[in-house]
């Protein structure tokens, strides 16, 4: 897809109505057209405001356009993450060839970063499903929505923990796949806190679906861990 973006050649919001568009459409033909003897005029810029406003102003247009700038933006977050993956792989790798380590080196990394990160990713995913319960009820409450709010103010500190303890040391080899699993855990943790703060912006129930599905994978690699060092115990 273009790089161009038409709402923003228009200078309009996404969800801008029909009206709201024709009539920042009239603005900018003033401003740019070249034959308005005006000192902004500007061809190039006409042309792309013309191309703008022949999408936005056709409904069929504009909801094609609309689904293709939806599907490309979450082609490129899904991107990223398979980067990230991808990074973190390559960082667990190289960490297994560094060799075997000692049976002290694993206790340690077991109590000090395993443990208290487990405690940390715990105290974000298990009050999820009663706080999206209680928001249910009327998720236009605002007194609802500010305990949800603070959740997830709640959420972003606890993460915070955890990733600060869980880079503070590197991970033993023996448990280099527990370690890989607590990685994604936290950035999958990482992502669905954005996407539900977006809901709380914008009452999507797209992002509050994508936060959901994001804390269920988290959940999963956390139990993938637990059960990798539970032979370590």
């Amino acid at each position: 897809m273009s790089d161009s973006n038409h709402y923003q050649t228009l200078d309009v919001h996404p969800h801008a109505t029909t009206l709201e568009i024709k009539q920042a459409y009239r603005r900018l033909a003033k401003r740019f057209h070249p034959d308005s003897n005006s000192p902004t005029a500007d061809p190039e810029k006409i042309i792309q405001v013309n191309a703008a406003y022949e999408v936005l102003s056709n409904p069929e247009r504009r909801r094609s356009y609309d689904q293709k700038r939806h599907y490309f933006q979450h082609s490129l977050e899904h991107q990223n993450r398979q980067q990230r993956t991808a990074d973190a792989q390559r960082h667990y790798q190289h960490h297994r060839q560094k060799g075997k380590k000692t049976d002290a080196q694993l206790g340690q990394w077991l109590q000090q970063i395993y443990q208290p990160v487990n405690y940390w990713i715990s105290h974000i995913l298990e009050p999820l499903e009663a706080q999206l319960d209680e928001l249910s009820a009327d998720p236009f409450d605002d007194e609802l929505m500010a305990e949800f709010e603070a959740y997830l103010e709640e959420c972003g500190d606890h993460l915070h923990q955890a990733q600060r303890l869980f880079h503070s040391q590197p991970n033993p080899a023996t448990v280099a796949s527990a370690a890989a699993n607590l990685y994604y855990c936290l950035n999958q943790l990482g992502d669905g806190i954005e996407e539900l703060k977006l809901f709380t912006l914008n009452y999507d129930d797209y992002h509050l679906h994508t936060g959901q599905e994001l804390f269920r994978i988290a959940s999963h690699l956390l139990w993938e861990a637990k059960d990798t060092v539970k032979d370590f115990w």
